[in-house]
């Protein structure tokens, strides 16, 4: 079903325009001192349909850290690399937990949850990491994001990596545990330097519309042609962006927008309407589960003006 390109151009600027009269924006993520710095006041969104066709509004070409939101992207990678034996370094179940808990890897023998919490998002890059020297896997990760957005200016902020190399103690703390049961296969500080450089990566709403729209078309990039990955797989990307993709607010999102989703500390969201459209938006103000407070808000006015929900109009 393909959208109206003109309504979608409509629906996009007017969500612009209410963003941006709205005063309560989330507070950014303090926490990683490069991100403490960040306005507040941005916003922007880009929808990509089915045709390709793209409706952006606001701040869409500004790049941003795009932090969490390349666990999808290392999801993908490493499970084309092991496959389904990727499952046994990880689970696949929500935590309701925040995203850098410690308790539940104690409960769990040092499995950790979901790919998309810190502890699982490391375990994967440990898988990619495998044969690997972390200058090459974390080429490799890059090549690929720049090969989805069809956009080879995309870089790693190196500000932003060094910042959360100096700060990111918990992470530490989790691998290090992991690795006492075996889950991380890797030396501790290769396996968390290439996580913080990937979580660094930074990109606009435009560029991460773009890379994400094979998950939106049964895996297959609709501009080329060209397969990522087999329908299936796809399709579970998407059912773990749904239940996992915002730490302990999946459900309050699912129940809100309906759709996919992923979200980052840097205030990005990459959305999922599966046969329909790849959604991008970006508010650097978070709520109190480190998920983008506008973003959410207008994720759930698209939805509900385009009738996306996957759980009906």
């Amino acid at each position: 079903m393909h959208s109206n390109i003109r309504e979608l151009e409509l629906v996009v600027k007017e969500i612009a325009d209410e963003m941006a009269q709205r005063a309560d924006r989330g507070e950014v993520a303090s926490y990683i001192p490069e991100l403490a710095c960040i306005d507040s006041g941005h916003f922007g969104i880009v929808v990509i349909d089915a045709d390709g066709l793209i409706a952006a509004a606001g701040d869409c070409d500004v790049p941003f850290s795009i932090q969490s939101i390349s666990k999808v992207f290392t999801l993908t990678l490493a499970l084309g690399k092991v496959g389904n034996r990727l499952w046994r370094h990880v689970g696949r179940e929500p935590s309701g937990s925040p995203f850098n808990s410690i308790v539940q890897l104690e409960r769990e023998r040092g499995v950790p949850r979901n790919p998309f919490i810190n502890a699982g998002a490391i375990a994967v890059t440990d898988q990619i990491l495998s044969g690997h020297q972390p200058k090459e896997a974390l080429g490799e990760i890059l090549r690929f994001m720049q090969f989805l957005a069809g956009d080879d200016s995309i870089m790693i902020d190196e500000k932003v990596a060094a910042s959360e190399q100096r700060t990111g103690f918990r992470n530490v703390a989790l691998t290090n545990y992991m690795k006492s049961f075996g889950v991380i296969e890797n030396p501790v500080d290769f396996t968390l330097g290439v996580y913080f450089h990937h979580c660094a990566i930074s990109m606009s709403c435009r560029q991460l519309a773009m890379a994400g729209r094979f998950l939106a078309h049964s895996g297959i990039n609709p501009s080329t042609g060209h397969t990522v990955v087999q329908a299936e797989r796809a399709r579970r990307i998407n059912a773990l962006m749904l239940t996992c993709g915002h730490y302990d607010g999946s459900g309050e999102f699912a129940y809100r927008v309906g759709l996919p989703g992923k979200s980052g500390v840097g205030g990005g969201i990459l959305a999922v309407a599966p046969g329909k459209a790849s959604i991008a938006v970006w508010a650097p103000g978070l709520d109190a589960n480190g998920n983008s407070h506008l973003g959410r808000i207008a994720l759930e006015a698209l939805t509900k003006r385009m009738g996306w929900s996957i759980f009906g109009a």
